[in-house]
């Protein structure tokens, strides 16, 4: 009986000491590498780099850009993500099939496509071409191609968000003769909204942070079409301080994202709990 219990203990030091070392090697490949750009750049060379006329044009064009999308993503996903959570039609699996399909698909990949359909001899940029409008290189492409990379966070998001929502409520507002819109905006709407918000900040972040797309389908035109990660990449062969101090903002924004979503999930599951 004393062996059993000399080789549990073992056993539980053992895994407590495997477990601890994988934490510990876990943390320091991904912290090293965040901290080490801290400590690259003093606060006051930060401030400086991020005042400079390219930084300030990215910081500016990259929150507009990804305002703009994910005001799109919203307008036109919502109601395709609650109709996917409330409607069965044929077909709608190959729907969330392709509604997923950004996320897996290589950032270049998808640069490209969006260039063979909206590039001035695409698919539909040839139509447009006719009337003497550009996408292509634009800042319009460069929503484009967030809208396209970022759009299944959100979609995903509010489907799970409506199907978390009773139907019975939909029920009872209807049977009290409020119609499918109004039910949907003071019934449905108000219980998912705090992971609609969880969807919504994702999609932003997302957006905010689209480089390979962008890069194929937008270039990285200086005030035009240079958001943050395209001028971290650009400034990296002549100003190292400020392609540094875009970074750590990204990682501080990240960071921030981050502990949003968790506290607004971990507030959503209380509420249902």
């Amino acid at each position: 009986m004393q062996y059993q219990v000399k080789n549990r203990t073992a056993a539980r030091v053992g895994t407590t000491v495997l477990t601890a070392a994988l934490i510990f090697l876990f943390l320091i490949f991904i912290t090293v590498p965040l901290i080490s750009l801290f400590t690259r750049i003093s606060p006051a060379d930060m401030l400086t780099a991020l005042t400079s006329p390219s930084a300030l044009q990215a910081l500016a064009l990259s929150a507009g850009t990804a305002l703009v999308s994910t005001v799109i993503v919203i307008l036109f996903g919502t109601p395709l993500a609650y109709i996917n959570a409330r409607v069965r039609y044929p077909g709608r699996n190959i729907v969330d099939t392709l509604t997923d399909l950004p996320i897996v698909l290589p950032p270049t990949v998808a640069g490209l496509a969006l260039m063979t359909a909206f590039g001035a001899n695409g698919m539909l940029g040839q139509y447009f071409s006719l009337f003497g409008i550009k996408i292509a290189f634009t800042t319009v492409a460069v929503v484009i191609a967030q809208i396209f990379v970022a759009s299944p966070f959100y979609i995903r998001q509010a489907r799970a968000s409506f199907e978390a929502v009773d139907a019975e409520y939909e029920y009872a507002s209807r049977t009290l003769g409020a119609g499918v819109v109004t039910t949907f905006f003071r019934v449905t709407l108000p219980l998912a909204a705090g992971s609609l918000l969880s969807g919504i900040i994702m999609t932003f972040a997302r957006a905010l942070g689209e480089f390979g797309a962008t890069m194929m389908f937008a270039g990285n035109l200086p005030g035009k079409t240079q958001t943050m990660p395209l001028a971290i990449y650009g400034e990296m062969q002549s100003d190292m301080a400020v392609s540094i101090a875009l970074s750590i903002v990204l990682v501080l924004f990240s960071f921030a994202i981050i502990l949003i979503v968790k506290y607004l999930g971990n507030r959503e599951a209380a509420k249902y709990a």
